[in-house]
């Protein structure tokens, strides 16, 4: 029997590829952005039921209705993101299967982020307001990135980044042969009689 384990040096690259999605909402850095997010939700709630009433009423009708769109898009976008972050901590807690979780998630999609953000109107928006719908979108891009690597590792397909990384060890196997998992000096040298 091999001393070698699967996981060593000479495992092969046939061998199933890391669940980065899984262990990334498993890690402390989802821990983080759960609780980035859940602040973000609190802030912006503090935001519009205080100061972001007032804020609304300066503007004027153009910038009103823009400020309407725009907080409840930025409300939405937020139901769904704290929504997905539950989910996936009920995982992380055992609460839910990740079958469950995908079960749930479906009943809510993620909406494009709006294309509309660089007219006249927007740019009239109140600062606090513009930056609490930036936060979103970049939490938006995070999660969305993450449900994405989820989805692929739960439905088999490959990722993006696994198909690169197979890519280039298919590569370096070609130019330097099959791993050995010797180090540079145990390897024998190189004939130079040729």
């Amino acid at each position: 029997m091999s001393s070698e384990s699967k996981t060593g040096p000479s495992a092969g690259a046939g061998d199933a590829p890391i669940p980065f999605g899984s262990k990334y909402t498993e890690s402390e850095k989802f821990s983080q952005v759960f609780q980035e997010g859940m602040a973000l939700v609190e802030a912006t709630a503090t935001y519009l039921d205080g100061d972001g009433r007032a804020d609304a009423r300066n503007l004027d009708s153009a910038a009103a209705l823009a400020y309407a769109t725009e907080s409840m898009r930025l409300t939405t976008r937020l139901m769904q993101l704290a929504s997905w972050l539950l989910i996936r901590r009920a995982v992380n807690d055992g609460e839910m299967t990740p079958k469950e979780a995908f079960e749930e998630q479906n009943k809510v999609r993620f909406q494009p982020p709006p294309s509309g953000m660089k007219d006249p109107a927007y740019d009239a928006l109140p600062a606090r307001l513009k930056e609490l719908n930036e936060a979103s979108l970049k939490l938006h891009r995070h999660v969305t990135a993450i449900d994405k690597l989820l989805r692929a590792e739960a439905s088999g397909a490959p990722v993006e980044a696994n198909r690169a990384i197979a890519d280039q060890m298919s590569r370096l196997q070609q130019a330097f042969g099959p791993a050995t998992g010797k180090t540079p000096s145990e390897r024998s040298p190189p004939d130079d009689s040729a």
